[in-house]
């Protein structure tokens, strides 16, 4: 079993930057590959990035390309999500999720991953 912590959510200005953390525990972390969702209320989970196990590749919804970086820090069983330039339509809550590294799907279905977060709140304002 593996447990997801985020923080670093809040409010922000359009144009602002916030980063948010992921603390995992349970297993192994370097053996996960990680990823971030979004979902707006009234809207499906979306994805936004994601970072295979041990260290990379990264992969990056095309809304995001160029504002916003994936990073883990396996000594911390940490992943980060570094948000810049951020938009009034980033506005929603970030989901944290853990996959095995025995999956081959596409690392932007939700579907793929078993562990997940409690969630960290993101409102950008304009």
């Amino acid at each position: 079993q593996v447990q997801l912590v985020e923080s670093g959510g809040g409010l922000v200005q359009a144009g602002g930057s916030l980063r948010l953390s992921c603390a995992a525990s349970g297993r192994t972390f370097s053996t996960l590959s990680m990823g971030w969702f979004c979902q707006a209320p009234g809207k499906e989970r979306q994805f936004v990035a994601a970072i295979r196990w041990g260290g990379g590749p990264t992969y990056y919804a095309d809304s995001v390309k160029g504002r916003f970086t994936i990073s883990r820090d396996n000594a911390k069983n940490t992943v980060y999500l570094q948000m810049n330039s951020l938009e009034p339509e980033d506005t929603a809550a970030y989901y944290c999720a853990a996959r095995d590294s025995s999956y081959s799907a596409p690392y932007s279905y939700s579907g793929t991953y078993a562990y997940w977060g409690q969630g960290t709140q993101v409102t950008v304002s304009s």
